[in-house]
Order: structure tokens, then sequence, then C-alpha cells
């Protein structure tokens, strides 16, 4: 009996500590293996309005490298001044995560570089309008050759050049990381108890990993229901089952100071809205605004260096450019 509690206690001190494990937080590290001219011709491609129908929307416009990799906005402008449905994720460290969109439609960053072109609420392109704005550009042309070896463009070489630049949008170095590496003192004492705070109250249990997100989907409203005007479902548009109904992919926590307003309906519009929001609808804890305040404080710890390089020179159109559309 002795011996089968001891092998019991074994198997106990062991799941928990593979649970541990599971939830930890890694340093964020820069970006490794990357096809360096891919990533070029993407960062072009990233800018360029001209993908888009009206000439003037890029990914960068709803991913501003400048705000975080967002727009702060509750959700962002698409074609003709129409409102998006939803809030726009920071493309910052989205390699990181298990799907792309907050309802996981993409599986990865390639997926989800085709979808804004055509979609008529965004881009409003199409993928064919857009290859033949290219293929009217004698640089594109050349430069896709050179880097793809093949003599047509096609979607696939645009969505795989967008997808390579986007890995490089890491932002490694943020204090919590020098933090994580040694430097103990370089987090004040209320950062550190907000940290403790985060930890004992079960936020890294869906906030972990690199990213401190974007690894799951969770339901949004555990301990009650949350309020929301926005008709977005989740996951549930995916996979059709209803018990994926308002599961929606853990943000990542990363820049979060950045990247308001917060959550996918964008209605918490300060950090210390969504602190006290998350804590009553997701673990049943209602913080005291001092509690708040060191959790708030940690989580401003989280920015890490912001990309920076070179705003790329587009090269210019023709006269057999397909003309901007951006009153139609």
């Amino acid at each position: 009996m002795k011996k089968k509690l001891l092998f019991l206690s074994f198997i106990s001190v062991g799941l928990l500590g593979f649970i541990i494990g599971a939830l930890a937080i890694e340093p964020i590290v820069p970006a490794k293996e990357l096809n360096l001219a891919q990533v070029e011709l993407g960062k072009k491609l990233y800018f360029d309005p001209r993908l888009s129908k009206s000439g003037f929307i890029s990914c960068n416009s709803c991913h501003n490298l400048s705000l975080g990799g967002t727009d702060n906005l509750k959700t962002s402008i698409g074609h003709n001044w129409q409102q998006g449905p939803i809030n726009a994720p920071t493309v910052l460290n989205s390699s990181m995560n298990i799907a792309q969109f907050w309802d996981g439609r993409a599986a990865d960053l390639k997926a989800q570089a085709g979808g804004p072109i055509e979609n008529p609420g965004e881009m409003a392109s199409t993928h064919a309008l857009a290859i033949n704005v290219l293929e009217s550009i004698p640089q594109y042309i050349a430069e896709f050759k050179q880097v793809f070896g093949k003599n047509k463009i096609d979607i696939d070489q645009v969505t795989q050049a967008i997808a390579e630049f986007e890995k490089t949008l890491v932002t490694p170095n943020s204090r919590f990381d020098q933090w994580l590496l040694g430097d103990k003192d370089v987090l004040s004492v209320d950062e550190t108890a907000g940290y403790q705070l985060f930890q004992n109250s079960g936020c890294q249990a869906c906030h972990n990993g690199p990213a401190m997100g974007g690894t799951s989907f969770q339901k949004m409203g555990v301990v009650e229901a949350y309020d929301t005007k926005n008709p977005s479902e989740g996951l549930v548009a995916v996979t059709g089952k209803d018990t994926d109904r308002f599961r929606f992919k853990v943000p990542t926590l990363r820049n979060v100071e950045l990247t308001y307003p917060y959550f996918h309906d964008g209605e918490a519009e300060t950090l210390t809205e969504a602190v006290d929001v998350m804590g009553r609808l997701q673990l049943a804890r209602n913080f005291t605004p001092e509690e708040n305040a060191k959790i708030v404080a940690f989580l401003k710890t989280l920015t890490g260096d912001q990309p920076t390089f070179v705003l790329p020179i587009l090269p210019p159109s023709t006269d057999s450019t397909p003309k901007p559309k951006p009153f139609e």
C-alpha cells in the first residue's frame, strides 16, 4: 500500500511539473531561418496599397507597425469607410499563434495574408486583380522572378512573401524578458507583485508561451456571460460546434500597452478596464484598485523592441497598371 501511495505521489509531482512547464512563459527571441529575399519582397507588399481596390489600404493600414501592429480602433475601417466586424489583432509576434484571426479560420500567416485582399469589407480587391497590378510593374516582375524563380506571379507567391516578412515582426528584449533571463533588478516592487498576482490569479493558464497568448481558444465569459453587441461568435464559425460558441483565440499580451482597445469587440478602452473585466468574467476575481494597478504595471513591462527598418520604396505603376477605384 505504501509503495502504491509513493508511486501515486510521484505521478502527482510529475503531473504538476508537466502542467507548470506547459504554462511557462519564455522570452521572445529574434526570428530565425528566414528567406531574406522573400522578406524584402514581402515588406514591399505589406506596405503596398495597390493590392487594394481603392489603392489606399495596405496591410499596414490595419496592422500599423508604428502603433504596435494594430490600428488602435475598436474595429478597423475598410473599403469605402466600411466598419470592420472585429478588432484588428496585432501582427507583432503573430507567427507564434496557433492559428490566425480571432476565430482561427486561417491556419498560418500565409493563409491569413490572402484573406483581406479579396474581402469586400477590407481591401475589396480580388486575387486576380492584385496579380494584374503586380504584373503590370516591371520591377515587381523582376523581383518575383529573382525570389521565386518563376516567370509568372501568382497569389501563392504573394502570400508566401508577406508571411515571411511578418515572421520578422517579433519584439524581444522587453524588461520582463530581461527579468526572465536573470536581471531581477529590472522590475520594480509593484511590477514584480503584479506578476505574482498574474500567476496566482490564474491569468497564466491562458496567457503563456513566448507570446503570452495565442496558443489556445478560450470562452469569453466563463464565470458570467460577456455583454457585447458585436455579432462575432468565435471558433464556432469555423467548427460549427455549439461548444465553440464565444470561444476566441487568446490574444498575446506582448506589447499590450500599445495595442488598445482590447477584446475582440474593442470595448475595453484601457488596461485597467480590461484587467477588471477579465478578473470578474474569467477568474471570479474582483481585483482591488491596488491589485489592478500592480497587474497593469506588470503588463507594461511586456513591451519589447519594436521592428525597425528602412521604409521600402515601392516601384512605380505603369500606364498599364489597373487604376484604383476608391469610391466604388
